[in-house]
This record gives structure tokens, sequence and C-alpha cells, in this order.
């Protein structure tokens, strides 16, 4: 799903250990994501779906999504079609939609990746009994549901995907592409930017107006795949993207990090064992709130707002924080992925 770079990222590991397992690998989204695969994976197929475009204006979920309804249903109508065009035009013989609904087949195995089998969602109007009813009812058209988190405790979903079992999931672990490695310390601060507009504009906006009168070397990845910025302002550097084994080596030469609260983000701070991190969830995004706000309640990482963003008070807050260690162990994604290729 292109919905920020979070849904392509955490695929990365799935389709290294489809193609470790002897697969032949096809690419399908949209936008950004698909361009942040294609530059990944220059050498496999890459395939377009529908957009859906959804924006985040205001500070409110409901009103940010209700709106969107329209276009978001169209959107899944064609990506079915499209979809049952791929799987004939290329003899698919299996399928893994991260988060898209319109992506299943009857005719095929077809599994579902999410960490949101629970949706946190406001009660308005009975909207949120509604939405997890359906979300659900969604998830149960795939043969599989893969959980990327660790069923026990301790775990990084929380609620969203503990608490209510559907019959058909599975949990695959902690999915990262980043790994632990021996690098230099480079800079004070990496903020890494991600997420719908206009709300990622915004939060670039904050940052740079914050971290341009404070002594820090900072550097800002705008998470925008489709231009090739590279500057350098004083004690800022920005880049728009970085490859997943560039992003690795810039946030472990980095000392502190300030980021969204996006479920892939965290679990590439967990395989990093990154404790210095400031957490910025997206406004409106009910999902985002409630991670950001669990770990810091946990005293594991720090939390503010967009709106009362402080860089420089946040700086003096976050040696009270444990930061993320989180067991990454692949083995549980390795059986998933031999059992579903076995079923083909």
């Amino acid at each position: 799903m292109n919905w920020g770079l979070g849904h392509a990222t955490r695929c990365m590991p799935v389709i290294d250990e489809c193609r470790r397992q002897g697969a032949e690998v096809y690419l399908a989204s949209d936008g950004r994501a698909l361009r942040l695969l294609e530059k990944e994976y220059p050498k496999l197929t890459t395939l377009e779906l529908p957009a859906y475009n959804i924006r985040y204006g205001t500070g409110n979920m409901t009103w940010n999504i209700a709106p969107q309804m329209p276009k978001i249903l169209w959107a899944m109508q064609q990506e079915k079609k499209a979809v049952d065009k791929i799987i004939r035009q290329y003899n698919i013989d299996g399928l893994i939609s991260d988060n898209r609904f319109g992506c299943y087949s009857s005719r095929i195995p077809s599994v579902f990746l999410t960490h949101q089998t629970n949706l946190k969602v406001p009660a308005l109007l009975g909207i949120g009994t509604f939405a997890k009813w359906n979300n659900r009812r969604l998830i149960r058209r795939y043969d599989q549901c893969w959980i990327p988190d660790l069923e026990g405790e301790p775990n990084l979903s929380g609620s969203l995907s503990h608490g209510y079992a559907l019959p058909n999931m599975r949990y695959v672990g902690i999915l990262s592409r980043m790994r632990p490695l021996e690098v230099k310390k480079r800079y004070d601060i990496i903020a890494v930017l991600s997420g719908p507009e206009p709300q990622r504009t915004y939060f670039e906006e904050k940052i740079i107006e914050q971290l341009s009168t404070l002594p820090y070397r900072t550097l800002i990845v705008k998470g925008k795949t489709d231009s090739e910025i590279h500057s350098q302002n004083n004690n800022i550097e920005t880049l728009a993207y970085l490859t997943k084994t560039d992003l690795n080596e810039a946030i472990l030469a980095s000392g502190v990090v300030i980021s969204r609260s996006g479920y892939s983000t965290l679990m590439d701070l967990a395989a990093l064992s990154k404790r210095q991190v400031i957490l910025v969830p997206t406004p409106g995004q009910t999902e985002q709130e409630y991670l950001a706000d669990l770990l810091h309640q946990k005293n594991i990482f720090l939390q503010q707002t967009q709106n009362q963003l402080d860089i420089q008070l946040a700086m003096t807050q976050l040696d009270n924080y444990t930061g993320l260690d989180m067991d990454t162990d692949e083995q549980q994604l390795q059986k998933a992925v031999r059992d579903f290729l076995k079923g083909n």
C-alpha cells in the first residue's frame, strides 16, 4: 500500500525471503512506494496499481477518511480488476498483499499482511464498531493473515493485533530491512519523514524551522522517492530519500532519531536497538497516536505532538527513556514463506 513508505519497506524482508527460497517475485504498488521498490529491486518486474491518494488534512481521522471513502472503495474495485489481470498475464501462483484489500484471489493462495486486526478508530455514531467489523470481514477473504509481530510478550503492536484472534492469523515476527552495524557517528540528529500529504510537509517545515536555530548536525531524509534533492544549509543536510542500506547506516551514524510512529519505523528502530528517539505521530492517524503513547507510557521512547513539537526540550529529556531492544529472529518468517510456497 502506498500510504507513506512503511508498507513498502516492511515488505522488503518478505520479498528477500521469497527470493531466497527460490520464488520469482513481481512487485505491485503505486506512487512513491512503487518508486522506492523500483530503486531497491531494479531487476524485478514492477507493476502499477490504482492509487488511493489518501490525504490527511486535519487532526481528526473521521473527517479525514469519511469524505474519501468513495474513492477508496473505487480504488479497491479497480485494484481487484488489475490483480485478476496480472494473475492471468504473468501466471501468478500466489499473492501477498500489504494492506491492499482489493488484492486477493479465490483462484490462488492469498495472504494479507497487517499489524491491525483491531483498528483504533473513534466510536462516533457507531463508525468505530462498523470499521472494525468490516476490516475483519475483508481480511477473512484471504487464506492467511500474517501479523508482523511477536505472538507473546513483549510485543510491539499491543492491542492492535493482540486480544482478538482471526482464524487465519499467523505471527511472522518483526519485519525490518535494518541490520546492526559498527558505524562512526556523523550526525547529532536524523529526521526521517514519511506519511500522507499534507502532513508530511507540515512536519518537515516544523523540523527545519526549529533545527535551523539549534547547533545540532542534522540529516533530514524527506521520504520523497520522486525527486533527487540533496542540499546543505549550515548544519542541516537534506536528502530526498535513501536506499535501505544507506538509511540503515545513516540511522546508526546518528545520535537521535526524529520520526513518525509508523509501525514499520518502529520495527526498524527495534532491529537497530535505538534508544534516543522522538516520536511525532501523524495528526489524526489513530494507530500512530496509540503506538506513540504506548511506548511513551512504557518509558521506551519520548513522544511529542506535531503541534507542540519542541526539539530543544526533547533533547534534554531523552536520557529518561530506555529504547527498544526486541527479538528480531527471522525463523517465523522463513517458515511462513516456506509453507506458503509449498501450498503453491
